[in-house]
């Protein structure tokens, strides 16, 4: 094979490689124990519903070893986030619970890559944000048609609305992590707004990054995660 050959086959493989496992199963690792349920009502708190409409949240991937340079970084996209807020004068009986489809989730949106900055340049082409969906959605990596949705809850709050420290549960595949926060709160009389940012492994819940050329072409374990949570004041009936 050609070196011409060579490189047009890896620029193919990082193409489709965000979060692509190799075909060999992974070993989910031993679940964390499920974290507590919000009550139906909560007394005395004000329960916000999020508005899928303005709250966003992506995943920014990067790609990694010694020919990085042929492969893209990636930004993943989710449209459609719901659950709820609920605020409470006590700040440890305050809390939340949103998921999202993960089949709504978008691969390479232009302008998100704009936003995400010059390491994201928007010039990915539709063939190959269509190739490294179909990967994503795959039985190997996220398996959507088992796990179609990914969920983080609230475990405990702590500090004040300036000053918030929050340790959070994730659930990817089933697999649940615990995380910390340090969120940027919001509250009006009528809306929450929650930005903030965290790091999680793929391997921590059972995903193999995507490896190719002996390991010379890599998506990085690391997922970089950003995002902006709108909430409106729920109505009584």
């Amino acid at each position: 094979m050609s070196t011409r050959m060579i490189t047009r086959a890896l620029l193919l493989l990082a193409s489709a490689g965000l979060l692509t496992a190799c075909p060999k199963p992974v070993r989910p690792p031993e679940r964390a124990p499920a974290a507590p349920t919000a009550p139906a009502e909560v007394r005395d708190a004000t329960v916000y519903d999020v508005d899928p409409e303005t709250s966003t949240l992506h995943v920014l991937v990067y790609r990694g070893g010694a020919l990085a340079r042929l492969g893209h970084n990636h930004v993943m996209s989710v449209r459609g986030l719901q659950g709820r807020l609920w605020v409470h004068a006590m700040t440890t009986k305050s809390g939340f619970d949103v998921s999202f489809p993960v089949a709504r989730m978008i691969v390479d949106d232009p302008e998100a890559r704009r936003a995400a900055g010059s390491d994201f340049p928007p010039d990915v082409p539709e063939a190959d944000r269509d190739g490294t969906r179909r990967n994503m959605l795959r039985a190997e990596v996220l398996d959507a048609g088992r796990y179609p949705t990914i969920s983080l809850k609230s475990v405990n709050i702590a500090g004040s609305a300036a000053n918030a420290q929050v340790t959070a549960q994730v659930t990817i595949r089933d697999v649940s992590r615990e995380v910390s926060l340090q969120p940027a709160i919001s509250i009006e009389a009528d809306r929450v707004t929650v930005r903030g940012k965290l790091d999680l492994l793929q391997s921590d819940f059972g995903i193999k990054p995507f490896s190719a050329a002996l390991g010379a072409l890599t998506v990085q374990d690391r997922l970089h995660v950003t995002f902006e949570v709108v909430a409106v004041r729920r109505r009584d009936p």
